[in-house]
């Protein structure tokens, strides 16, 4: 991946960067929707883009006015009446469509904010002609990771993150060279059952597991915080997107969600990124590489009292960061199967129809049994995506 220069690519008075926000319906894209609204001229919408949200993804285009507005599911694109559209804004409709439309050359920042695995299509599409891409999306990487970044390196590309850990660490990581790094630390807020008794977590009701303390977030990203498997992607995220071995990444609950993780140095010297939890700030971060700039979000009160604690995971209340650590550790096809597995059992736990714990199980039996590649095509990557999925319906329809 080419890094961005250490200037920034405009003046303040300049034009403004125009950005295609992929998932601008969801929690991520509205929070971008927002940083972009208070950059004072610094950004514009160019091109909004969701699944299937059509009056939201209206209303946000009557604020915005951007050029294009995608709709990636066709049934839910054909309902829209186009006059409900504002004037000089035009309809697309379907997944073709938002790969088409994300290589637009007016576009300067993609944020690639989709959920889960979906959103591999459109940030490859995005990478393919060099675009620079704030990920929110973190199964990207960990479902193709190597084929991400080598695709980024070929293009010119540029990943910066948006997730507040991987932000943080890519922050820290401009303290020193990557030589120098004796070990990376992401934190966790341990979610909303770091303190219950561990025999009661398969009693574990979902309107419990959706109640996170710290985060506001949609219900898949809220689940796996839960179970800590975000945690569990986290690591193979960080493994592809620093270039860093398994043996490399720790995990650290963090309940107060102040210090969003920790670079350490051979030095011993640890740099780390503190900030309120607001998404608010990690978004900026990756929109305007390498400039600062006032934010909307929150800044912490140091004439406040406030404590920060540390403690290691418990690995049978959380069995997801094993999962993880190995994943990120052996690398390959891993990741894939990992993912898929996870979407696929959060998404049936949703429907009420499988326990909170069976979650991991299943994550276990799927990255266990599954064939195994070394260095996958993205071809085998899709086709074992898909095969971890089928697994899952198998094992829950016993």
């Amino acid at each position: 991946m080419s890094p961005l220069p250490l200037t920034s690519d405009r003046a303040p008075s300049g034009p403004p960067l125009n950005v295609a926000v992929l998932g601008s319906t969801g929690s991520i894209g509205t929070s971008t929707l927002d940083v972009i609204a208070s950059s004072h001229g610094r950004f514009a919408v160019f091109l909004l883009a969701a699944h299937r949200s059509v009056e939201q993804l209206i209303k946000q285009a009557h604020a915005c006015h951007p050029k294009w507005v995608v709709v990636i599911d066709p049934e839910a694109g054909h309902s829209i009446d186009t006059h409900s559209l504002p004037s000089g804004t035009q309809l697309a409709i379907g997944p073709e469509s938002l790969d088409e439309l994300v290589q637009h050359p007016d576009i300067d920042r993609v944020v690639s904010a989709i959920v889960g695995s979906a959103g591999l299509r459109s940030t490859w599409a995005a990478l393919e002609v060099g675009k620079n891409v704030a990920l929110a999306n973190k199964e990207t990487l960990v479902t193709a990771g190597p084929l991400v970044t080598q695709l980024a390196e070929k293009s010119g590309g540029t990943i910066v993150p948006v997730d507040s850990e991987h932000s943080a660490i890519h922050q820290a990581l401009r303290c020193g060279n990557a030589s120098e790094v004796s070990r990376i630390v992401l934190t966790a807020s341990g979610g909303p059952f770091r303190c219950r008794p561990v025999d009661t977590l398969g009693e574990v009701t979902l309107e419990e597991a959706l109640k996170h303390p710290t985060w506001t977030m949609g219900p898949k990203i809220t689940i796996d915080s839960a179970t800590m498997m975000n945690k569990a992607l986290e690591l193979i995220e960080a493994r592809w997107l620093f270039g860093l071995s398994g043996n490399k990444l720790d995990v650290v609950i963090h309940p107060q969600s102040i210090v969003h993780s920790m670079v350490e140095y051979a030095d011993g010297s640890v740099i780390a990124q503190l900030s309120p939890p607001d998404m608010r700030l990690p978004i900026q971060y990756a929109l305007a590489f390498p400039e600062r700039f006032e934010c909307p979000a929150p800044k912490l009160d140091f004439k406040q009292h406030f404590s920060l604690d540390f403690e290691p995971p418990d690995p049978e209340r959380f069995p997801a960061v094993n999962l993880g650590h190995e994943a990120a550790t052996r690398g390959g096809t891993c990741g894939t199967v990992l993912n898929a597995a996870n979407e696929e059992a959060v998404r049936i736990f949703l429907d009420g129809e499988l326990r909170f714990t069976d979650i991991t199980t299943i994550c276990r039996r799927v990255l266990d049994e599954h064939p195994f590649s070394q260095s996958p095509s993205l071809d085998e990557v899709q086709r074992l995506d898909e095969w971890a999925r089928q697994e899952v319906m198998k094992w829950t329809c016993v």
